[in-house]
């Protein structure tokens, strides 16, 4: 007999990260005057864009059962290199932001390489490549704060209005950037192969998936990603800071796990990593106009992360 559609929400992976992100909302709308207002709601969504836009990429390595420890460093690497070239190179902004782009994508491929070709566990790779991304941040900048930038790189940080609530053009942008992963992973054969991989990666290769391709190709994805990343970075700040990003790769995994998606691969969905997100963004958000400080802060978002896994794995375990 075919499930009826309430037991068929409950039982998606989202189901109950949601849950938790409409009693959070519940919760500090009682407890806060300024949580329920629309301008609350667009500044949290403005402090989620980077790390949710991180976490899209995190989101597509982890369906393949890895890790990405180095995208906050990439990131802030591909910032600089938009805002120098742009600033101090006398390159059109254009062509610097798309340097930028091309600059993460290539950080992407070479750890698709590494895994594939040499067979490197994802986490070596990805650790040394935060340390190699991390120094020619600070190499390439001279440890200089980029300012001055021209218009397009701060662009997305400008607003348009919706009713009384300025909103601006880069949470649109990241709004799109999930909704178009979502439509890639969940109905396009592309997306099939991505949990096919993070499954069974020896079964994915027997059904004719080519899989270090593939693998390569997420890699490769995902450091583009992590450019758009950077760009939403550059217009909400409004400088190319050669510090920024440091958490940021914690940041997006938190989300991730937080969404429902399965640190082993297979299981997951991109709406979760974006829902994930705001449950971060919220936790802070409402926190913060309680008065409870910073350091709490950080306590109950690890040890939300921890009961995110510990459910995964209870989860995986019923399973077998």
């Amino acid at each position: 007999m075919e499930a009826s559609l309430p037991r068929r929400l409950i039982s998606t992976p989202v189901a109950g990260p949601l849950a938790a992100l409409l009693l959070a909302c519940l919760y500090f709308g009682l407890n806060t005057e300024q949580f329920f207002t629309g301008t609350n709601f667009s500044l949290i969504i403005q402090q989620v864009m980077v790390v949710g836009t991180l976490a899209i990429g995190q989101t597509l390595i982890i369906l393949t059962a890895g890790i990405d420890l180095a995208n906050g460093a990439i990131m802030a690497f591909g910032g600089i290199v938009m805002t120098k070239l742009a600033v101090d190179g006398g390159l059109p902004a254009l062509l610097a932001v798309a340097a930028g782009l091309a600059v993460c994508a290539g950080f992407g491929l070479v750890n698709g390489l590494l895994v594939t070709r040499i067979s490197l566990p994802p986490f070596i790779v990805t650790l040394g490549m935060l340390n190699v991304a991390f120094a020619l941040t600070h190499i390439y900048s001279g440890e200089q704060t980029i300012t001055d930038l021209p218009p397009l790189l701060t662009f997305l940080g400008q607003t348009f209005q919706v009713g009384q609530t300025n909103v601006t053009y880069g949470s649109l942008l990241t709004i799109l950037l999930f909704l178009l992963f979502a439509y890639l992973l969940g109905s396009t054969a592309w997306g099939r192969h991505v949990y096919a991989l993070g499954n069974n990666p020896e079964v994915a290769r027997l059904t004719g998936i080519r899989t270090r391709r593939l693998t390569v190709g997420v890699y490769t994805l995902a450091g583009f990603v992590y450019g758009i990343a950077a760009l939403l970075l550059v217009s909400r700040t409004g400088v190319g800071d050669p510090q920024a990003g440091q958490t940021d790769n914690l940041d997006s995994i938190t989300a991730v796990v937080l969404g429902g998606t399965s640190l082993f691969g297979g299981r997951g969905m991109v709406l979760g990593t974006l829902i994930g997100a705001l449950i971060v963004g919220v936790f802070r958000n409402g926190l913060q106009l309680m008065g409870v400080p910073s350091i709490y802060q950080t306590l109950i978002t690890g040890i939300l992360v921890i009961l995110a896994v510990a459910v995964d794995q209870l989860s995986r375990r019923r399973t077998r």
